[in-house]
């Protein structure tokens, strides 16, 4: 077997991460060496717990036999030598050792850099599906690589927008990359794999998800990413955490502003609180981060909406700017829905919101 082989059989084994692997290699030379290495030797590295375990598990797991597993399943693996490895995610703290590969995908390369991730509450509003939807769409168009969790609500409206809009996206799981998981996102996961996407993970083949493991998988998401969108989420929703890993990586971090009214706005506005960069559309990112890019601004003549309501809306302002009830007035949209689809059109960067109640096309 080749030095690679070892890296691999040590991420099979739960009990080691990258903190402890990277111990192990500056200890042993190598990770062929720790895996031959007797008891007293591991313990001073592993303790009087660990240790035991591991020699156990080395006895009857088979590295051979598991590469065949990934083989079968088309399933590749990076270890942090590699040149294929992302350069982004090698950058961060604590970079898996090992990176499960489901698809091909070349990560360094020019286009496929220009990566950002877009996250948020598995309970999302519909709010947040316009404004996820809308921000992933013009950042597809843009040129952009979307990495998300592969999880219900943000993460998964996330990931069919850039699949809808001929994108490329990177999906991170917090069990084997063999695994699906939540099932209601089967067709999802394959629709990316055939889609020219990717599916990623540092939990060995067939592993379950756990609570532990979704922290961890939180971590790689934005270390791939140039940068970290939160567009909707509870004050303790998964994405802010998310959100911190980015910030320990010097990445920086985006969120979406929402109503103080409803509790999954609560964390995008607590991150804005706290220094996140406040966005309405997809051009904050893109000058932010400095990417020479195409005009995303657009004109009159050629807008058009997305739904009856807006067309009316954007015929009406063609001319002229109007207040919020002379649009309720002359559209028939009853006020209650006005704001809403104002809001969302304010989002796309379609119209702008002046002093004194006024609306205009941008």
């Amino acid at each position: 077997m080749i030095e690679k082989s070892y890296w691999l059989g040590f991420s099979a084994f739960s009990g080691i991460g990258p903190g402890k692997f990277g111990k192990l290699l500056e200890e042993f030379g190598s990770a062929e060496k720790a895996w031959g290495a007797d008891s007293k030797s591991l313990e001073k590295m592993l303790g009087k717990a660990l240790t035991p375990k591991f020699i156990e598990f080395r006895k009857k797991f088979s590295i051979p036999n598991y590469e065949n597993e990934l083989k079968k399943a088309k399933v590749s693996y990076l270890i942090l030598g590699d040149k294929d490895y992302p350069k982004l995610l090698k950058k961060i703290k604590k970079p898996p050792f090992v990176l499960y590969v489901k698809g091909k995908f070349d990560f360094n390369s020019e286009e496929n850099e220009r990566s950002i991730a877009i996250v948020g509450t598995r309970k999302i509003t519909e709010y947040g599906k316009s404004v996820t939807e809308s921000l992933t769409a013009d950042l597809v168009n843009a040129g952009f690589v979307i990495v998300s969790g592969l999880a219900l609500g943000v993460d998964a409206t996330a990931h069919r927008t850039t699949l809808g809009n001929q994108g490329k996206t990177i999906a991170v799981l917090g069990c084997g990359v063999d695994c699906v998981s939540p099932r209601e996102n089967t067709a999802l996961y394959n629709s990316i794999i055939e889609n020219k996407g990717v599916i990623l993970s540092e939990v060995p083949l067939g592993e379950p998800p756990s609570k532990g493991s979704f922290p961890s998988r939180n971590r790689i998401i934005a270390g791939l990413s140039r940068a970290v969108i939160v567009t909707e989420g509870a004050s303790g929703s998964g994405a802010l955490y998310t959100a911190e890993d980015a910030l320990a990586a010097n990445r920086p971090v985006f969120a979406v502003p929402g109503p103080i009214t409803s509790s999954l706005s609560k964390g995008p506005n607590s991150l804005i609180a706290k220094g996140a960069k406040l966005i309405s559309s997809a051009k904050d990112v893109v000058d932010d981060l400095g990417f020479m890019i195409k005009d995303l601004s657009r004109t009159a003549k050629n807008l058009r909406g997305e739904t009856k309501e807006e067309q009316k809306i954007i015929d009406l302002l063609m001319n002229e700017n109007l207040h919020f009830d002379e649009i309720a007035k002359r559209t028939g949209i009853k006020s209650s829905k006005l704001g809403t689809v104002l809001s969302m059109m304010e989002m796309k960067s379609v119209l702008k919101a002046y002093d004194g109640g006024e609306f205009g096309l941008v």
